[in-house]
Order: C-alpha cells, then structure tokens, then sequence
C-alpha cells in the first residue's frame, strides 16, 4: 500500500496544475480501498459544473492516469470541478463498483454548497469498464444519485453474448454470467429510459477489437435515440481501444475540440431555478412526436417559462391515476423521480386511459387514487403548487379509451378532488378542440397541440394561485 500511495501522488503531482485551484482525497464511506480524488477549478471560473470520472481496466484494475488523473487540467480549464473515483474491483460481486459509484454521485452533491457545485449539473465520465459502471449508475440508480449527463469512452455496454467484452463480464457478474436475467439487466442499451436516462456524449474508434462499437457503444446511442433522449456519437476512423488522453491518439486534439463544445453546449439548470414536474400519460410523454424530449410539450413548457424554471418530463405512456388500471402510474420509476425531485409546481394530466373499459370498472377507487397522489405530493419539502390537467378529447374512440366516459365521468371526477384540495385546474379538454392539433390516431397531440398544452400550462403557472372555481363549459360537451 505504500508504494501505491507513493506512485498515487506522482499521478497526483502531475495533474495540478495552474488552472486546479484546490485537490484533496475524500475516502468513501465504510471503505478502506475506495477514493475520490478532487480537483476544483479556481473559484472565479468555476461554472459549478462537476464531473465524475471512472477508468477502466476491465473490472480487475484502474488506468487510473491515462484514463482519471491526466484529464484534470482540461476540467478545470472549462471551470468544472473533477472527480476520480478509485472504485473496488467486483471479482464477481457487482454491488461493490456500483455503490462507490453511487455514493460517489451523492457525496458531490452533498458537498454542493462546500465544493462550489450545482446538484442539478454533475455528471460521469467512463472509460470501457468504467463506461459501463457509467452507464450502470445513468440507467439504474435512483434520482438522488443519477448522473444529469454522461461522457462515455468506448464504453462496455452489454453483458450478452454477442459482443460482450469477456473479461469486464466476467469479473462483473461472478457466477452470474450465464443468467440470462442478470446479464440482460446489466447490458444496459436495454436499460435506457425515455426522458429519465440523462444525455450522454460517446466517442469510440471504429476499429476498437477490444470492445466491439457495434455491440457497446453505438448500440447505446442507438438505444437513446430511439427513446428519444439527447445523445451524442463520435466515431474516429481508427485508434484501437484505451486511448484516453493520450496525444499520440491520431484524432486527440479533434476530440478534446469536440468535448469542449459538447459540454459548452450542454445546457444546466440554475440551481434556484423554480422546479417544475410534469406527470401524466404518454400525452405528457410525447407519444408519436419525434424526439418529445426536444419537442413534447413540457420541453416547449421549459422554453416558454425560460431559464429561471427547470421543467422535467415525468410523463410515461399508457399509464393510469388508477391503481387498480392495467398499467398503474404510481408503480412506474417516474414516480419516484417526480417525488425525489421535490418539484416548487406539479402539473398531472392522467385520465384519458382510465377512461378505457377495463379500467374504468374500478372508477369508484378514481378520487381515493389521486388523493393519495395529491397526498404525496404535499408531503413534499417544497410544498409544491399543484395544478390538475383535464384528458385532452379524444377524437376517436380508440384501444376503448371512451371521449364519453372522459367527458361526463372523469373529467366530473377531477373536479371534485381538485375542489375538496382546494387545486387549481386546467381545462385542457376545451384548449384542444381542433383535430389538425391532433395526430391520425385522434388521441395524441402533435407537436402544435403540444404546443397549445405548453402555453395552457405555461399561463397558469405564471398566473398567481386561485382556488378552485368551476370552469364553464365552452359550448356543448356532453356526449352519449
């Protein structure tokens, strides 16, 4: 242990320099062997962004200068505190790299006020292994310790059979390799969650034979973009695998450019902007509007209210108020990040599938369900305002959602609750009355009817709270 430590301050020596402001070592809890090492940037130049990186080495070593320590000085220069985590090695036991990473992530923001950092912009950086311990903390961990951005290099991805880099699957998942189960719960282009997995920037050489592109990283960046999340792809030529920071990497200074751009570009929360959480079912969600992270109506929302809000999609399609429905929304993982949020405004737009006819039989239990999620939302921190959405029409009758039943039962129904909450309510039934805001399914809003819900929202929550008052019916609403 003396020579590492030794031969640690050599890497540690080498990585201060003018723009590291200050550098210290944080042991991880209840751990002998797990560190993280910091590097904040000088204070007038810190931007309060902060990165967390984990090197590779298969998940039996750390390449903790090529691929931690060198990179320090680039962090600092862009005024982002860095972080080196030394994580143990699994030999089988998986919960040993993934809860120093964890930890990790919610030591940081702990520390947020001390270390100069806002909460709401730390990400991490993984190299192959370290890529997947990465993109393990990105798609399994839950609100409080998930990354707000991620940095991949040539990462390991998948656990399967095919493309699976052996040794990092090996020493990962122990005796468990061979389960199909565990290895499909760890190869994480299957794990990706619309609007929940955060953006991520990967960058490979096409010719890497160590951790096959196709497999790992593109079929991560493959499995983003089709959920419709923020993601970028590099692709150098050639370099093999584990070039790091090195500069006889042919294309290194183009992907330090790009880097530097990627996260100049990258967009963050202020830290006391006014939290925003929208819930609801795959209208919120953004259902058939290509890329809804971008152009579904709480992303318009956002760019309505400006920077001084930060609005999240918690939105998940065919999700129910019901807790009896067939897909339940207070069982999903959005849920639980709506909540750990602590959002200051909660708009919740659930209704239209509860009006489907296997659903609907349990419409007695309709207000008891959203009084608990009523309920525990004002058991919250912030004591957050919260609004309550009427289902948009239906235009067609579709997969037995009923506009009937959404008309002159649920809609009724929200009423009464908002009512006896004292809530405020947004007729979004009467703002949507066009079908040409409508996609051809006749129940999803297009990216212009989303746009109307955004502006609906948007005005109610710049308007000052008022209690709950009936909203006139805007012509005739009831049907048979």
């Amino acid at each position: 242990m003396a020579a590492f430590t030794v031969l640690l301050s050599l890497f540690l020596g080498k990585a201060m320099a003018q723009h590291v402001d200050r550098q210290f070592v944080v042991s991880m809890p209840h751990d002998s062997v797990g560190k993280l090492f910091a590097f904040l940037p000088e204070r007038d130049k810190a931007s309060g962004r902060a990165v967390v990186a984990c090197p590779g080495g298969a998940y039996h070593h750390l390449s903790l200068q090529n691929e931690g320590t060198d990179w320090a000085e680039f962090f600092s220069q862009q005024g982002i505190a860095y972080f080196v985590l030394q994580y143990r090695m699994p030999d089988g036991d998986r919960t040993l790299p993934v809860s120093d990473a964890v930890n990790a992530m919610r030591l940081i923001r702990d520390s947020a006020e001390v270390w100069g950092v806002n909460p709401y912009d730390v990400g991490i950086m993984g190299f192959s292994a370290g890529g997947h311990l990465a993109s393990t903390v990105s798609t399994h961990a839950e609100f409080d310790a998930r990354p707000n951005f991620s940095i991949l290099f040539y990462p390991v991805i998948t656990m399967g059979k095919n493309g699976q880099h052996e040794g990092s699957c090996v020493n990962f998942l122990g005796d468990e390799r061979d389960d199909e189960g565990v290895a499909r719960e760890y190869s994480n282009e299957l794990q990706v969650r619309r609007h929940l997995t955060p953006p991520a920037a990967i960058f490979l050489a096409n010719d890497d034979r160590g951790v096959p592109p196709v497999a790992n990283g593109i079929a991560y960046y493959s499995a983003m973009r089709n959920a419709g999340n923020n993601c970028s792809l590099h692709v150098y030529t050639h370099g093999g695998h584990g070039f790091g920071i090195r500069q006889s990497f042919p294309f290194h200074q183009q992907m330090m450019n790009e880097l530097e751009v990627w996260l100049s570009r990258l967009k963050a929360p202020r830290k006391d902007a006014v939290r925003v959480a929208c819930i609801g079912n795959s209208i919120t969600d953004g259902s058939g509007i290509d890329m809804a992270e971008n152009h579904g109506y709480p992303a318009q929302l956002q760019q309505l209210l400006g920077e001084g809000y930060h609005v999240k999609n918690f939105g998940v399609g065919a999700r129910t108020l019901l807790n009896k429905g067939d897909f339940p929304y207070m069982n999903e993982l959005a849920w639980r990040d709506a909540l750990a949020f602590n959002p200051h405004v909660v708009v919740i737009k659930l209704g239209t599938n509860d009006s489907k006819t296997e659903n609907w039989k349990h419409h007695s239990e309709f207000a008891a369900d959203y009084q608990q999620m009523i309920d525990s939302l004002k058991a919250l921190p912030s004591n957050p305002r919260i609004i309550l959405a009427h289902p948009i029409k239906a235009f067609k009758d579709q997969w037995t959602i009923s506009d009937s039943v959404i008309v002159n039962e649920v809609i009724p129904a929200i009423d009464a609750v908002a009512r006896n909450n004292h809530l405020e309510v947004i007729d979004l039934y009467s703002a949507i009355s066009d079908p040409k805001f409508i996609l051809s399914d006749g129940i999803h809003p297009n990216e212009k009817g989303a746009g109307v819900i955004a502006q609906q929202v948007a005005e109610m929550i710049k308007t000052p709270y008022k209690p709950y008052r009936e909203i006139p019916q805007k012509g005739k609403r009831k049907r048979k």
